[in-house]
């Protein structure tokens, strides 16, 4: 492959545009319809980029066509750069309506509940014109959208499962997961001492597939157990608190959350699934804005009092399930 056939004006917008649609599609006729051209046209486009990477890009199957290991590769930077230009749009159409731009933010649940919400509440204080865009969503989701530029920064889990080198990661503190039930849960009194006396109780869970899931499975299994034949998946701690209060399910859930939540308790029973390490993830391959670096400056000095307030809610001696696996960051 010849470097300035692609930067030298025939690697085109239009091709990148093509390519991810036929990915998303899963065919070259769901792409056709999609944009509105013919398939044989799609068929000629994607032979012309074929050509200039010297390399076949997609393969056909039963079920339509799926991208060679070297189109997966060239789809990947053409989804980020046509959401760079997506982004750059956006923000001239703000600027030129006279709007701050805003910030966007995603995060998941271990930094949607304290971290985030108390950062960026002293940057609203310290720059009242910063408009702050929060998306939630898994760990999986939102470092797609980090990579396709559609968030500026991620704060909550650094999942293992995401690192890449494109990524970088900044450590702030490690939140263990607990047990978590509403006041007064019949589990409470019986004081359990292994995850079996915990199976026969309804639990909420994440969603399928997320890293913390899988620890979870993997935490029963070292157990000798079979999964909580009750399960509920949840991911928003809005609607996990709703259930929590209303029944006697157990949610594996941020220590933090059964410490301030004066409805619910932590169960006396660690869960060692991989430590949270908490803290914020950013573009390596970019640099952040203004506004992003002041959020991670709020965000530094929020962690320094949320580790504080671990360290001295953290219980002495709390029994343990399985054996703890530490991330590499």
């Amino acid at each position: 492959m010849q470097t300035q056939q692609l930067f030298g004006g025939k690697l085109k917008l239009r091709h990148l545009v093509l390519l991810t649609t036929i990915a998303d599609e899963g065919s070259f006729v769901g792409a056709a319809e999609n944009l509105y051209i013919s398939q044989p046209a799609v068929t000629r486009s994607v032979r012309e980029v074929e050509d200039l990477v010297g390399v076949e890009l997609f393969v056909r199957g039963p079920r339509g066509v799926s991208p060679t290991p070297a189109g997966e590769i060239l789809i990947e930077q053409a989804r980020s750069a046509l959401g760079n230009l997506r982004r750059a749009s956006e923000q001239i159409e703000e600027v030129l309506q006279g709007g701050a731009r805003p910030l966007r933010v995603g995060t998941n649940l271990a930094g949607a509940y304290a971290l985030l919400p108390r950062a960026v509440v002293a940057l609203k204080r310290a720059e009242p014109d910063i408009t702050v865009s929060v998306v939630e969503g898994t760990a999986e989701q939102l470092t797609t959208s980090l990579q396709r530029s559609e968030v500026d920064l991620l704060v909550g889990r650094l999942d293992p499962g995401t690192y890449r080198g494109s990524l970088h990661h900044i450590r702030l503190y490690d939140e263990a997961v607990r047990a978590v039930v509403r006041r007064g849960h019949p589990a409470l009194a019986a004081a359990p001492q292994r995850l079996a006396d915990l199976q026969s109780y309804p639990w909420i869970l994440p969603l399928q597939p997320s890293t913390l899931r899988a620890e979870l499975d993997d935490m029963f299994a070292r157990e000798g157990l079979s999964p909580p034949r009750d399960i509920t998946e949840c991911s928003t701690l809005l609607t996990s608190r709703a259930m929590l209060l209303e029944t006697e399910a157990i949610a594996p859930l941020p220590m933090l959350i059964g410490v301030r939540d004066e409805l619910l308790e932590m169960l006396p029973l660690r869960l060692d699934t991989v430590p949270r390490a908490i803290g914020v993830t950013l573009p390596a391959d970019r640099s952040v804005s203004r506004e992003a670096r002041l959020l991670v400056d709020a965000l530094t000095t929020t962690a320094a009092i949320i580790a504080a307030e671990l360290e001295e809610a953290a219980p002495t001696s709390v029994p343990g399930v399985g054996s703890p696996r530490s991330p590499v960051i």
